[in-house]
């Protein structure tokens, strides 16, 4: 892999930075421990006298409970408590935007998977013992499994206010306008999982005061500490969360999963609780990406000039809301792209189904629009006879274009940029079949040996993506943080304390770097995140860089502030007059002063601060205009694939990336993400997929849910740009969202490029290629919907 950058200027302010701070590449202070297996991620955690917890799950999508028996469980040696929702002692319900989820299934269970007991016992295999000993009589139910029908009103209603969680329409310029040029199509994405390889995981303590203090892999330590006290009926000052080592995250973990239980059982029995899923029980647990069905209609000028965009898209959200609500508004404001269109008429609805829930992943509602409104750039491109890069060139967005929803981009917009540096990039040499070369690792089907190059195809295809940064729609988005220096050990040193989750994307090197830039100290220790400081809000929404870096340098600016003027009263001087550089106090001419450790001596620094960005706004719910959000990020890719059109093999040669990030706080820390937001990306193209049956997930393992191996990774050569935002702390731009969103439309580009097939849906499969005619007959976005 290689890579390259290009500055806008420098970004840095305040003091001398370090060798370690913004814009370096310390290493993670967690890497060695992980690389060598001796992080202690939650699964580890251990307690003495410990149980462990066990959850019965419904085997139905949609089936009405007549009768639950607990005293087989109950029976089984070993085992301390068997809890239903009768045992809830606060309200059984939670959700992160809407509380319409129970913590236990009472009368009825709308997805199969659905938590109805949960057990406590002093070993896993008594606690799965009883939990298969529970008893439980059900009716089925008919599933309600098509979002469409959902959507108007054609299926039965799961919930009491129907099953439209949200419909959220985009208006902009004419409503019916003509185009010389006019494309149509029909897409649909397929329900990805965030393939986190730490399942769920957590210890609950009791404190024998009535309280409890969690220890949970999570992405949200506060909001998942207010729906746990709204369960348990307790006070927040009742209920303290420490984020326990959390093996990878991709929105998965935004929802609740065992820490309601684990807390309910370890407030029942008085002793610690440990729950862990396996790989199976992971699938049920947690929430996935939004399958989608879209019907588009792009309108152009003979020259390629885009003229309208209308769009329809259904996400199934499955049985409960989770961010469903926040995903529709994703989907709809940026589901026309990066380009600048006129007139625009989107219409988005979120629904409930017995499938199951879907909520946060990586891109957030804008992977499946830009699958469709990249697949319609395509064909806009051939109707025109112009080239993929140029059509999209052509209608590129930059600084100052108005969004459909009406808010002007005010910062750059590299886009066209980004399509020029990628078609300059070097593409790779002659594919192994056109070489013939005998590697097979080369080939599509790799080391199975399945081709030696007969029927293999090479095709080049381009995708852009837009993806927002930061809490959208008006949502109060801020992050608290503490930072405290002192002298230790005769030398200055920092701590800083935030609850950010650190899921595995360097958040804690992060904010060591911001804190040697503004402090000059090298020394800079995180304190463990927990809800003993303000919330940080969630590891989402590629904000905690933003936000909680934002946050950490204001606090390490007051506290250098604070430090310049004690400095100045001893020295007789102003404020104004003084400088901090390194572990010195200078003057302008670089005079040094006096000593950092000095200036401190026994005394402390001490600030917390709550930061936000700039508001929002919420949309006007019948137009879909406002300035919802905060910051664009944009990436683009090309991809190149050799595909074997016989057996319907894909390999995918090389996938190159540029992406504008602002500012790279950490450039191989960014790199990392690009990488691996583009190996998600390739998993969703040509392989990543839950199926389901009747509302039922078939393949809840990664023996049948197949995830990209680092045999499946091309290599990459990613350009990263520097285009400040002068909104955001140090210019920078959200980085770990972007690259999903580009790759996946670009890979399934290439392989149309090769096959000559529509391939409107991903992941595109073998029979998608090798088969007569496509997989999903193409539709008209046109008429009445449903």
């Amino acid at each position: 892999m290689t890579t390259s950058s290009s500055t806008a200027g420098p970004l840095v302010t305040g003091g001398t930075a370090t060798e370690g701070g913004v814009g370096a590449s310390p290493a993670r202070p967690d890497g060695t421990r992980k690389v060598r297996g001796e992080f202690a991620y939650s699964s580890d955690l251990w307690h003495e006298d410990m149980l462990w917890g066990g959850t019965l799950r419904s085997p139905y999508p949609h089936a009405r409970i007549t009768r639950i028996d607990t005293s087989r469980a109950l029976a089984l040696p070993g085992v301390y408590a068997v809890l239903t929702h009768d045992d809830v002692p606060g309200l059984n319900r939670y959700g992160l935007e809407h509380p319409d989820q129970p913590v236990l299934a009472e009368d009825v269970v709308r997805y199969c998977g659905e938590p109805v007991a949960v057990v406590a016992a002093d070993h896993p295999e008594i606690a799965q013992r009883a939990v298969a000993l529970i008893d439980v009589d059900y009716e089925p139910l008919d599933p309600v499994t098509d979002a469409e029908q959902a959507a108007h009103g054609q299926a039965a209603p799961l919930h009491p206010d129907g099953n439209v969680v949200r419909h959220a329409p985009v208006r902009r310029g004419q409503p019916a306008v003509n185009a010389d040029v006019v494309v149509t199509g029909r897409y649909e994405v397929g329900m990805q999982d965030q393939a986190f390889l730490g399942p769920e995981s957590g210890m609950a303590v009791p404190d024998g005061d009535g309280g409890v203090d969690l220890y949970v892999a999570t992405q949200w330590l506060h909001v998942d500490q207010q729906q746990i006290v709204a369960a348990l009926g307790l006070s927040p000052e009742q209920v303290r969360l420490t984020l326990g080592g959390v093996g990878g995250a991709f929105g998965g973990r935004e929802d609740l999963s065992m820490q309601i239980h684990a807390c309910l059982l370890a407030l029942r029995t008085g002793k610690p609780v440990k729950m862990v899923y396996n790989r199976e029980e992971s699938f049920h647990g947690h929430v996935h990406r939004h399958p989608a069905t879209m019907y588009y209609e792009h309108g152009a000028t003979r020259d390629g000039r885009l003229v309208y965009v209308t769009a329809r898209i259904y996400l199934d959200g499955g049985a409960y809301a989770s961010s469903t609500g926040a995903v529709v508004g994703n989907a709809a404001t940026l589901g026309v792209g990066p380009y600048d269109v006129p007139n625009v008429r989107v219409d988005c609805w979120g629904v409930y189904t017995n499938n199951p829930p879907c909520g946060a992943m990586r891109g957030f509602g804008a992977v499946q629009a830009a699958f469709a409104y990249e697949s319609q750039m395509d064909k806009l491109a051939d109707a025109c006879g112009l080239s993929p890069t140029e059509i999209r060139r052509r209608n590129a967005m930059q600084e100052g274009t108005v969004m459909p929803t009406g808010q002007v981009v005010d910062s750059e917009a590299p886009v066209a940029e980004l399509l020029d540096r990628l078609e300059r990039m070097p593409l790779p040499e002659r594919s192994a079949a056109e070489a013939g070369g005998t590697d097979l690792r080369r080939l599509p089907g790799g080391v199975s040996n399945t081709t030696h190059g007969e029927g293999v195809v090479r095709g080049v295809g381009y995708a852009v993506g837009i993806k927002n940064i930061c809490f959208s729609e008006g949502f109060d988005d801020y992050s608290t943080a503490r930072v405290r220096l002192a002298v230790v050990g005769g030398e200055p040193a920092a701590t800083v304390q935030t609850a950010a989750a650190e899921v595995g994307q360097g958040l804690v090197t992060v904010l060591q770097q911001i804190v040697r830039t503004e402090l000059g100290v090298e020394r800079v220790t995180i304190l463990p995140m927990d809800t003993s400081i303000g919330s940080a809000g969630s590891t989402s929404a590629s904000r905690q860089t933003y936000v909680t870096g934002g946050a950490v340098r204001a606090a390490a600016l007051t506290v250098r502030s604070a430090l310049l003027a004690r400095a100045a009263a001893t020295l007789g001087r102003t404020e104004a007059e003084l400088h901090l550089d390194g572990l010195k106090v200078t003057s302008a001419d670089d005079e040094v002063l006096a000593d950092v450790a000095d200036v401190l001596g026994d005394g402390e620094l001490d600030e917390t601060v709550e930061w936000r960005h700039r508001p929002t706004e919420t949309l006007d719910p019948e137009t879909g205009q406002g300035d919802a959000h905060v910051q664009y990020g944009f990436a683009a890719h090309r991809a190149v694939v050799d595909v074997d059109t016989e057996l319907g093999l894909v390999k995918v040669v090389a996938l190159d990336c540029v992406q504008d990030v602002g500012k790279a706080l950490n450039p191989q820390a960014v790199v990392g993400q690009i990488q691996g937001g583009s190996a998600q990306g390739l998993g969703l193209a040509v392989m990543e997929e839950i199926r389901t049956d009747g509302g039922v997930i078939r393949n809840p393992s990664f023996t049948d849910y197949l995830i990209p191996t680092v045999l499946d990774m091309p290599p990459m050569t990613i350009d990263v740009l520097e285009r400040a935002d002068p909104h955001a702390p140090y210019g920078l731009r959200g980085v770990g969202e972007p690259p999903t969103i580009s790759s996946t439309p670009a890979i399934v580009a290439a392989i149309r490029a090769a096959t000559g097939k529509e391939l409107p849906r991903v992941p595109v499969r073998p029979e998608h290629i090798a088969c007569a005619g496509d997989a999903v007959p193409e539709g008209s976005p046109t008429g009445d919907a449903g």
